[in-house]
């Protein structure tokens, strides 16, 4: 058991030495050419991106996570490297079966095979962290176990030391928007998904919350098979969205399915105060049903109710064009020193956001078939905010954001056409941020979830 658990405990400083070295030429040839572009030096920033993703595609890490997340925070980062970058989530290599054979024996003990009927020795899926194989229970039951890569504790110290030093180049040259607080907030949350017993909590959570919302499967974890670096789940049978859509299933279909991706993100939200921060197109699956899994439960935020209070009130100010209201409610998000030209700025990003909601129409999420219309308002937003001195984006806006931006874009690629304004009405009807508070509290006890990793970064 000593020699397996070496697979974490080998050398957390010697493993984020050998990261860094991996990965700080890339990250000082960003550098570079941020310097050089300060003094009017031309440089082919889409071909050092691409150079960029070659070094870390070998890499087991969160980088790619990163990156994912911050390219829908407009111009975090440069377009060129956060959009190479994203391309890194999906498709990443699996490890082979040396490392599951050790990896199953540090968790379970040396004849861990025995506690299962059939154990799969190819990678169902792999990702940034970890990866996951299919096995069965020897009561017939198909379960998903997902694996933790080795020494992830210094991957994730070493990467989030580059993400560091490649935001503070990237503010040098640009201080639309003030990275501490999007900073700390991806360090707690990285952090927090390196515990695998916590998102069995999640499941647990997710699983109280959508109880009675039959259109939403959510894997049951197996306790006595789990542990913070190993989580084994019920299995659920479904195809990839992507796959689903590629299929050309009829516009009814679609709109059901987005329907019940609605519910899954915004009910836990406006009932619990609590959101799934990683909206993406691999941790969505389509049952046969036209109903959803929803996977991977390793990003997930707890919010303040007086967030999701002034989530609902900025959605009325920008709907009665109401500045006093607006402002009272980034007030209430944590956002600090706010001019009203500033707030001006971020209202123009508000009802792009709240569009949708705005009209009691059936309607596409969009509807404007330029491809590039979202960033021709991230662009206007990015260049208002330089004008205006900059803002510093609260914590709690960095994951609202991002799930606003990425559900969004699966609503998108499913062409549905709903009625999103009678569906966040329903949604939110009856909100009351102290029953609210209630609520929140009653579910995190009764799912076992551990307090949030708070001032850590």
């Amino acid at each position: 058991m000593a020699n397996e658990r070496d697979l974490d405990r080998g050398s957390t400083v010697f493993g984020e030495i050998r990261r860094m070295a991996r990965t700080s030429g890339a990250v000082g040839g960003i550098a570079a050419r941020l310097a050089g572009a300060r003094l009017g030096i031309r440089s082919d920033k889409a071909a050092h991106a691409e150079d960029l993703r070659a070094v870390l595609g070998g890499l087991k890490g969160p980088l790619m996570k990163v990156a994912q997340l911050l390219s829908t925070i407009p111009d975090a980062l440069p377009a060129e490297y956060a959009s190479e970058l994203a391309h890194l989530q999906a498709n990443a290599p699996a490890m082979g079966w040396s490392f599951v054979r050790r990896r199953m024996s540090a968790e379970l003990g040396p004849d861990w095979e025995k506690r299962y009927a059939s154990f799969e020795h190819e990678a169902a899926a792999a990702a940034s962290l970890g990866q996951v194989h299919r096995a069965t229970m020897h009561d017939g039951r198909q379960v998903a176990a997902k694996l933790q890569y080795p020494d992830m504790m210094s991957t994730v110290e070493a990467d989030l030391r580059q993400l560091r030093l490649a935001m503070a180049l990237y503010a040098r040259m640009d201080n639309a928007i003030q990275h501490e607080e999007v900073y700390k907030e991806l360090a707690e949350r990285l952090r927090e998904e390196l515990d695998y017993t916590r998102e069995a909590s999640h499941l647990r959570l997710y699983r109280n919350m959508l109880a009675d919302n039959p259109e939403v499967s959510i894997p049951e974890p197996v306790d006595e098979l789990s542990s913070a670096r190993l989580l084994t789940m019920s299995w659920l049978d479904g195809v990839s969205l992507q796959s689903y859509v590629d299929s050309k299933p009829s516009l009814e279909d679609r709109n059901e399915t987005a329907r019940a991706l609605f519910g899954a993100w915004y009910l836990p939200l406006y009932r619990y105060g609590v959101i799934h921060g990683d909206p993406h197109l691999g941790n969505f699956q389509v049952r046969p049903d036209r109903g959803l899994n929803l996977l991977d439960f390793g990003a997930i935020r707890i919010f303040r109710p007086q967030f999701v209070q002034g989530v609902i009130d900025l959605q009325q100010a920008i709907e009665r064009n109401d500045d006093d209201q607006a402002y009272h409610a980034y007030q209430s998000w944590g956002f600090t020193g706010l001019t009203r030209e500033t707030m001006e700025v971020l209202n123009e990003w508000a009802r792009f956001i709240y569009e949708p909601l705005l009209q009691d129409r059936v309607r596409p999420i969009q509807e404007s078939d330029d491809p590039a219309y979202g960033r021709s308002i991230a662009e206007r937003v990015h260049a208002g905010l330089k004008r205006t001195g900059g803002v510093k984006p609260p914590r709690e806006f960095v994951l609202i954001d991002r799930s606003a931006v990425g559900l969004g874009s699966v609503f998108l690629r499913l062409k549905a056409n709903l009625n999103w304004h009678r569906l966040y009405q329903e949604t939110v009807a009856g909100f009351d941020a102290q029953l609210l508070a209630e609520r929140q509290a009653a579910a995190l006890l009764a799912a076992r979830v551990p307090a949030p990793l708070e001032g850590t970064a």
